[in-house]
């Protein structure tokens, strides 16, 4: 709705500037929106749509764009919720150096503009406004649900190529086939779109299932008649330069594509299945900006702790927990803080995942002796200051990361424990003395991975009686003295979120993950524990306790009622 006196002075703009007369001005004196203005106009043929819009901008001191057919990130656009973008007649376009560009139809309504600058500082974004057309405007609305109209279409077109020449067409043909090409292309864009972290085309029976992970959640997304698969197994093997007409053993490979505006790898694995091959494609997306402590879920004391430890100047920084939970990731973001010119640093990883200006990455090969611990006997003779060892599984690996620590190196790596306090008993199980883990390792943390709420369809919930007792005892266990702020150990205060599902999150309630942790700092008693009573852990746990640390179930629990996550989520990770 637009206000009467801001209507009349803007039609008598369009007056002064000769674009209407002014008795066609007395025909618009009844419309009540610039939709419905732009709409009798273009009807009428009186003003170019665009041409108005630029006016419109002039009037009200703001920029112009025209968004007909441009494409628009899908990402970008879904941070304004199709609801609402319908509502307020407003789209977002554009996302860059922290700005989101909004584009509005009815540049006077306040509220609307006060809901999306809100909207934009949930995302650590500041809102830039832009006067368009209600044209552009339906251009960008149309693309929300184009995706799945351009993967039916691929679909299609493939499907009407394929049954008749899948029989005689060799493999390798059919991998560059341009339907099969199209199809490929499309899994891998929506995967990106989505957010996925993994996709998965494997045989099913009589069907080719095309299944992502989101959110560390696996979802089928598209099902294909199998007579498909051969070729786009084959399209893949091509992209990742692997042997195309080699089907008996697992082969890895590589691709680097670029998918809207940024550059994204995929780590390709094919498996030999006993009737097909199976393709999983990691995606690696460094533009994604999550290397960073703070945006990976580390906050408050556990945060300050590792801050402290990345710092020293040599010791080991371990990180342990199950495959999947994130451990590679926060590696990544303390080499992160490390990363200067000044700094050598040398990594061994079991693939390279991401890939880090500055940093020294090297990838382990088995099949020519280069492993963990060959590969790191070589990296000390490469003048290191900072070595960070994929993970520790071996004995000799073991041995020289600890030697490598005591020689003035940091030393990052991870473990596969259940906690860190089990950290311990591994490395001595590997034949690492006693008395050297105490003088090496500064600290060790221990995470999983929870799904985080969506923000835009989160509700408010009452805890039941049974749940609010166990987060009661948990939060009522931690030290006052670093309570999280914001935070009470009252009954009232155990209310939580739950997940309620929306368009922005694929009805799923959840958008992203964060890390839960424990941080265990190596501290002078506990050293004295290391080094009296090995693998005494129960007393490792006291000595934890009375420095008051959070456990991981706390830590959980504390973002749990701070409506990052759900109860669900953190009591489904932390079980042992």
């Amino acid at each position: 709705m637009i206000r009467a006196d801001i209507k009349q002075r803007f039609l008598i703009e369009l007056v002064k500037q000769k674009k209407i007369t002014s008795k066609q001005q007395e025909l618009l004196n009844d419309l009540n929106s610039f939709v419905d203005i732009e709409t009798r106009l273009r009807v009428a043929g009186w003003v170019e749509v665009e041409e108005l819009a630029k006016i419109k901008a002039d009037f009200f001191k703001l920029a112009y764009a025209d968004l007909v057919g441009e494409k628009i990130i899908t990402e970008v656009i879904k941070l304004i919720p199709k609801e609402l973008a319908e509502n307020y007649k407003a789209v977002a376009f554009a996302n860059d150096d922290s700005v989101l560009s909004v584009g509005l139809v009815e540049p006077t309504d306040l509220k609307a503009q006060e809901a999306l600058e809100f909207l934009a500082r949930e995302n650590n974004l500041k809102a830039k406004f832009f006067a368009i057309s209600f044209a552009s405007f339906d251009a960008v609305i149309k693309q929300y649900s184009a995706l799945k109209t351009e993967v039916a279409q691929a679909l299609g077109v493939a499907h009407e190529k394929l049954v008749s020449e899948v029989k005689d067409e060799n493999i390798e043909d059919l991998g560059t086939s341009a339907p099969i090409t199209k199809m490929v292309s499309v899994i891998i864009k929506h995967a990106v779109e989505e957010r996925a972290s993994d996709i998965h085309i494997e045989p099913v029976m009589n069907q080719t299932r095309v299944r992502y992970r989101v959110d560390g959640i696996m979802k089928t997304s598209l099902l294909l008649p199998k007579y498909v698969h051969p070729a786009i197994v084959s399209r893949i093997k091509v992209m990742s330069n692997l042997k195309i007409d080699e089907t008996r053993i697992p082969q890895d490979g590589r691709i680097r594509l670029k998918i809207s505006d940024r550059y994204i790898d995929f780590r390709v694995s094919t498996l030999p299945l006993y009737n097909n091959e199976k393709v999983v494609m990691r995606i690696l997306d460094t533009s994604s900006g999550t290397f960073d402590l703070e945006k990976l879920g580390f906050e408050g004391r556990n945060l300050e702790i590792m801050q402290d430890n990345i710092h020293k100047p040599h010791g080991m920084f371990l990180v342990t927990g199950p495959t999947g939970s994130g451990k590679s990731t926060t590696l990544y973001a303390v080499l992160g803080v490390l990363n200067r010119e000044s700094v050598n640093i040398v990594t061994l990883e079991d693939p390279v995942e991401y890939y880090l200006k500055g940093v020294n990455q090297s990838q382990i090969n088995p099949n020519v002796g280069l492993t963990f611990a060959s590969g790191l006997r070589s990296i000390l003779r490469q003048d290191p200051d900072v070595i960070m060892v994929g993970e520790i599984r071996d004995t000799e690996t073991a041995n020289l990361g600890v030697h490598a620590s005591l020689t003035g190196h940091i030393v990052l790596s991870t473990l596969h424990t259940n906690d860190a306090f089990g950290a311990i008993p591994r490395l001595l199980d590997l034949q690492v003395e006693n008395f050297l883990l105490a003088s090496t390792i500064n600290v060790i943390v221990a995470q999983r991975l929870v799904r985080k709420l969506c923000p835009d369809c989160k509700v408010k919930i009452n805890l039941p009686e049974a749940i609010s007792i166990e987060v009661r005892e948990e939060i009522s266990n931690i030290n006052p003295k670093f309570m999280p702020e914001n935070i009470s150990i009252s009954k009232e205060a155990y209310q939580a979120y739950k997940a309620n599902g929306c368009q922005r999150c694929g009805s799923t309630g959840y958008s992203g993950r964060l890390a839960i942790s424990e941080v265990l700092p190596i501290t002078d008693e506990i050293k004295s524990v290391i080094i009296e009573h090995s693998s005494n852990t129960e007393e490792m746990k006291r000595l934890f306790y009375e420095m008051g640390m959070l456990t991981m179930k706390q830590d959980g629990m504390v973002k749990v009622l701070r409506g990052l996550t759900s109860v669900e989520e953190v009591l489904k990770s932390t079980k042992d």
